[in-house]
C-alpha cells in the first residue's frame, strides 16, 4: 500500500496521507501513547450549497434551504430500524455528526474497538435509507428544532447579525432552513443531493490516535465502495461590499440586552493564505478586544460589558466576518464607542511589542491544541476542505509578520460595522 508520511518535526507530529483509487483522501495523525481515538468522515457540503450545477450540464439546480442538515439527520436511520447512535453505543463509542455552513461531518470517538467502529462509520455514510414515510416524519422533528432556536437569544442575535452583514450570500440563512423550506424537501431531492455531494472526491476521512497507518488505510481500502461521479460546481450570488442593513433589533425573554456586532472581511482567499489570514485576524481581535486591551477595560469599567463579552473571526472561501458582543445595558452606546475605537486602531495599527506577545501566546494555544485528538480531527478536516493543512500553522506562525497583520486589520476595520440587538420583552 502506498501512502505518504509527512513529519512536522518542530511540532513532534507525524501525518500519513493516502489517496484511495476512488478519489477519496484519507489522513491519519498518529498520537503514540494516547488511549482515545477518533475518526471523521466528512463531505464538502453544507447549508450554503443550495444552488449548484453538475459538470457537463447547463442546468442550474436549486434545492430547499436546510436540505444538507436534513440529510445528515437521515443518514443515522437504517433499514433494519435501528438508529446508528445505538449501534455505536453498543461498541462503547461516542458518535455524533454536525452540519455547518460548508461541510457535513460524521464521527465517533472511542478507547477500544476502533476498527469495528471505523468500519461502521465508513459503511453507514455510504448507504442512505430514505422512504417517503421516514422523510415526512423527520420534517416534524426538524420543525421542532427550528422552533426551539427561534427563542434562543444567543442564536437569534448571531443570525440577525449575519442578516445585517450579508445582502445575498446564503451564509445569512439558518443551517436547518425554515419551516417552509423543510416542508418542500422530498425523498427524491435528498437522494439527488446525496448522489451529488457524497462522492469520493468531495469527501475526506481523518483519523487521529495511537493507530497504525497500514491498518487504518487497509480498512479504508476495503470499506469504500462508492464511485466518483461528475464534479459539481457550487453557485453563489455576487455579494456586494455594502451591508444589508446597519441595525436589527428583536425582543425575547432575556434579563439583560444582548448585542453582537460585526464587519465583513472583503478578502477572498483559500489554501494556506486563508489559514494565514485566520491566524492574523485572531491576533488582531485579541489585541483589540482581549481582556488586557484598552478598549475592553474601558467598556468594562464603564459598566457597558461584562464577562460574557466574546469575539470571533470566521473566515472561509467566499465569505468572512469578524464579530464581537455579549450582554450590555446600553448596546448602542457600546457599539458607538467600539466603532470609534476601530477607526483609531485602523489608523495606528498594532504595536509591535503587543503583536509579538499575542502571536507567541496564540502559537502556544495552537501547540496545546495538538493534545486534543478531537480538535486535531476537526481542524484537519476543515483546513483540507479549504485547501490547506492545519499542521502548517506552526510554520505560518514563524512567518507571520506585523506588516501582514496590520494590512489585514486595515482592510477590515475601515469598513462599516453592523449591530444586532436582543432586548428584553
Amino acid at each position: 500500500m502506498n501512502y505518504r508520511t509527512v513529519n512536522f518535526e518542530r511540532l513532534g507530529e507525524t501525518l500519513y496521507e493516502y489517496d484511495h483509487p476512488s478519489g477519496l483522501k484519507a489522513f491519519l495523525v498518529q498520537k503514540p501513547g494516547y488511549n482515545k481515538k477518533t475518526a471523521m468522515f466528512g463531505t464538502n457540503y453544507g447549508s450554503i450549497d443550495s444552488v449548484f450545477k453538475v459538470q457537463g450540464s447547463d442546468k442550474e439546480i436549486r434545492v430547499p434551504d436546510g436540505i444538507a442538515h436534513f440529510l445528515e439527520h437521515k443518514l443515522f436511520e437504517q433499514e433494519d430500524g435501528e438508529n446508528m447512535l445505538g449501534k455505536f453505543s453498543k461498541l462503547g463509542s461516542s458518535p455524533n455528526a454536525f452540519t455547518s455552513f460548508n461541510q457535513t461531518v460524521f464521527y465517533f470517538s472511542c478507547t477500544d474497538l476502533f476498527d469495528e467502529n471505523f468500519k461502521m462509520l465508513l459503511d453507514y455514510v455510504q448507504h442512505p435509507w430514505l422512504t417517503d414515510e421516514n422523510v415526512e416524519k423527520e420534517k416534524g422533528i426538524i420543525g421542532q428544532e427550528i422552533r426551539m432556536y427561534e427563542d434562543n437569544a444567543d442564536w437569534r442575535v448571531f443570525f440577525n447579525l449575519l442578516d445585517c452583514l450579508y445582502v445575498k450570500h446564503p451564509v445569512k440563512l439558518e443551517i436547518a432552513g425554515s419551516i417552509e423550506s423543510v416542508s418542500q424537501i422530498t425523498k427524491e431531492l435528498l437522494y439527488d443531493c446525496y448522489n451529488t455531494f457524497y462522492t469520493p472526491s468531495n469527501m475526506v476521512v481523518v483519523a487521529v490516535g495511537d493507530l497504525n497507518p497500514e491498518e487504518v488505510f487497509s480498512i479504508v481500502d476495503n470499506m469504500i465502495q462508492f464511485k466518483d461521479k461528475e464534479r459539481v460546481e457550487k453557485r453563489y450570488p455576487q455579494e456586494p461590499e455594502e451591508l444589508n442593513r446597519e441595525y436589527k433589533e428583536q425582543k425575547l425573554a432575556v434579563s439583560m440586552p444582548l448585542f453582537y456586532m460585526g464587519i465583513k472581511d472583503p478578502a477572498r482567499v483559500s489554501g494556506a493564505e486563508l489559514l494565514k489570514r485566520r491566524i492574523a485576524m485572531g491576533i488582531v481581535l485579541s489585541d483589540t478586544f482581549g481582556r488586557g486591551s484598552d478598549l475592553y477595560n474601558r467598556l468594562y469599567d464603564e459598566g457597558l460589558i461584562n464577562a460574557s463579552f466574546r469575539y470571533e473571526a470566521s473566515l472561509d472561501r467566499g465569505y468572512g466576518y469578524l464579530a464581537w458582543g455579549g450582554q450590555s445595558l446600553n448596546p448602542k452606546k457600546t457599539a458607538e464607542i467600539i466603532s470609534g475605537a476601530l477607526k483609531d486602531i485602523a489608523a495606528r495599527g498594532i504595536d509591535r511589542n503587543a503583536f509579538e506577545r499575542i502571536k507567541k501566546a496564540h502559537e502556544g494555544m495552537f501547540i496545546r491544541s495538538l493534545n486534543s485528538i478531537d480538535n486535531i480531527a476537526r481542524e484537519m478536516m476543515d483546513s483540507y476542505f479549504n485547501g490547506a493543512c492545519y499542521l502548517d500553522a506552526g510554520r505560518i506562525y514563524d512567518e507571520l509578520d506585523l506588516g501582514y497583520a496590520n494590512e489585514a486589520l486595515r482592510e477590515v476595520f475601515n469598513n462599516k460595522a453592523a449591530l444586532s440587538v436582543i432586548n428584553p420583552q
